[in-house]
């Protein structure tokens, strides 16, 4: 009988004894091996996450990973999700579910039967108990809580497997999910992978826990036209955490579903239809027209107030695209007849030795203690009194500031603007002695509309990812595996110092482009292929690099020259 060796590392990190077992072994039949208390969701294999449920046939080094770790709770999301469009079927046959996007530690839904939504500039905020939304009842909601709490109860088992493409396709088409029919189109792989529950079946993205009875965490909530699956923070455990409402960020996520429902973009196979009948470069030139649109309608508002702002503060976490938009919003004002004066926080660092110190003992530049404060306040004060103001210029290689370095500035009263941009700059602690009058808030992000199909979302993180690997590669020699490495420490920064301050900001600027993956999956297959099984970070290349799978490539030359894309990929015509 053929054999594998197998090792399986302890909590601890140390390697532990090899043994050797049949050939084909699931791995949730060797939980006891991982000396783990908690609960496992999956299973490293190599530095690959694979589900419980998958085979063994290769000689492999095993690590557990925890329910409770950062990776171990991406799943529990994506399972929920699972569990719920399984309970949906069944609750409510002749309805369409479709997840819409992300709300702090929730996902929205609709069903095919909502009503419009409210325009996009209007603040949804939670619907009373008895209203009817998106089709249900107050009490049909309930019911579809009470029957995934059941599931939950019956603890499924929750495999992946995997159909012939042909019996995928017509089952996908079957069961009315157009969205993952128009997806497999762009694959050609003669089996597909899914994963089944009982009689529901549903294309398998990444790996989801192994059983229903681990989804005991939830809750539906009523929200705008639609509804609220909430599911725990990182970090907090299996506890839900108070809902947080977020405006702004809800208003404008629905803006841009609407935009694309009007141009027939919705979803990842939409957009391959486009790339298949060769007028991508129309649908490029009109998302780019879009976008622009939405900076000028921002440019308006800040003028709108030119009697009273004096400084526009831009922040939004990494890889949003801050430094062109403020480059482009800049021009806009201009155009307005303001003259834009750029400021980058990045120039207000403190010197290494003054940077505080995080919790491992190293230097934490995320912090808003890294910057020197009180100095940026008094060249603040300083602009807004028209004094002359010789900005800073900071050394990142010697750690310090350069000296007898920096443009000399000053401000026309009315006729000048400060367009300062950081990743605190949301935050009013970063200016105490600043009048809040004469500020302007601006939160960037990349708030992708597209979905991957009807019931699976593209994480605005995995945007931002893709395009910070490819910028670091670009312009700072560094590969994927560097950027993979120190992505959980910017998600965590982002966490503490820029979410929660974004609901503060006077306005929310998109700085996603619909058709920006295809053009990534250009230089990031390569980079991603770099990454070697033995290397920590090949588990989340190889999700990445499934993830771009999906998407028919668009050649990076389709690119304007002024595009937020050219930030990442090169060749802009700004100069950074």
């Amino acid at each position: 009988m053929e054999t594998i060796k197998l090792r399986f590392m302890k909590p601890s990190g140390e390697p532990g004894e090899v043994s050797e077992y049949t050939y084909g072994i699931r791995a949730d039949s060797l939980l006891a091996k991982f000396e783990q208390t908690g609960e496992i969701a999956a299973v490293r294999v190599n530095n690959e996450i694979l589900p419980l449920s998958q085979e063994l046939t290769i000689n492999a080094v095993l690590e557990a990973v925890p329910l409770l770790s950062h990776e171990g709770m991406m799943i529990y999301r994506r399972s929920l999700a699972f569990l719920l469009a399984m309970s949906a079927k069944r609750s409510f046959p002749g309805k369409k579910l479709y997840i819409g996007h992300s709300l702090g530690n929730s996902y929205y839904y609709t069903f095919t039967s909502a009503q419009p939504s409210a325009a996009p500039s209007a603040a949804p905020a939670p619907q009373p108990v008895a209203a009817r939304i998106c089709g249900l009842s107050d009490r049909d909601l309930a019911e579809l809580k009470q029957d995934m709490l059941a599931l939950v109860a019956e603890d499924l088992p929750i495999e992946k497997k995997r159909m012939a493409y042909g019996e995928a396709l017509e089952l996908f088409k079957s069961n009315g999910q157009d969205d993952t029919a128009l997806l497999l189109e762009q694959r050609n792989e003669s089996a597909v992978a899914v994963n089944k529950c009982g009689t529901f079946t549903d294309i398998f993205v990444e790996p989801l826990v192994n059983r229903t009875g681990f989804l005991s965490a939830f809750d539906l909530e009523p929200y705008n036209d639609g509804f609220l699956l909430r599911f725990p923070a990182i970090g907090k455990g299996k506890n839900l955490e108070p809902f947080v409402n977020e405006p702004l960020i809800f208003s404008v996520y629905e803006e841009y579903k609407k935009w694309g429902r009007i141009v027939g973009v919705r979803s990842v196979g939409e957009l391959n239809g486009m790339v298949s009948r060769r007028n991508i470069r129309d649908y490029i030139r009109i998302a780019e027209a879009f976008q622009e649109r939405k900076l000028a309608e921002i440019a308006e508002k800040i003028y709108r107030e030119k009697d009273r702002v004096r400084s526009v503060f831009i922040a939004g976490p990494s890889s949003s695209g801050k430094t062109t938009t403020a480059k482009r919003l800049s021009i806009e004002l201009m155009v307005m007849g303001i003259k834009p004066v750029a400021i980058s926080l990045d120039d207000y660092y403190r010197k290494n030795e003054e940077i505080p110190l995080d919790e491992e003992g190293k230097r934490d530049f995320e912090r808003l203690e890294a910057l020197d404060i009180p100095f940026l306040n008094s060249q603040l004060l300083e602009l807004f009194e028209g004094k002359d103001v010789k900005l800073p210029v900071f050394d990142f290689k010697a750690g310090r500031r350069k000296e007898g370095e920096g443009q000399t500035v000053r401000m026309e009263k009315r006729r000048t603007m400060l367009i300062i941009e950081g990743i605190h700059g949301l935050n009013d602690a970063l200016t105490p002695q600043v009048d809040p009058a004469l500020k302007f808030k601006l939160y960037v992000s990349a708030l992708t509309q597209l979905n991957l199909d009807d019931h699976n979302r593209i994480p605005t993180s995995d945007n931002r990812l893709l395009r910070r690997m490819v910028r670091d590669q670009q312009f700072r020699g560094k590969d994927a595996a560097w950027t993979i490495g120190m992505w959980a420490s910017v998600q965590r920064g982002e966490r503490q110092h820029i979410f929660p301050f974004q609901n503060s900001a006077d306005a929310a600027f998109n700085s996603a482009l619909d058709y920006e993956l295809p053009v990534l999956k250009y230089y990031a297959d390569s980079l991603l292929r770099a990454v070697k099984p033995g290397q920590r970070e090949y588990g989340e290349a190889v999700r990445l690099l499934s993830f771009l799978e999906n998407f028919a490539s668009i050649p990076p030359q389709y690119v304007p020259g002024q595009s937020i894309l050219r930030e990442f990929i090169g060749d802009s015509e700004f100069k950074y």
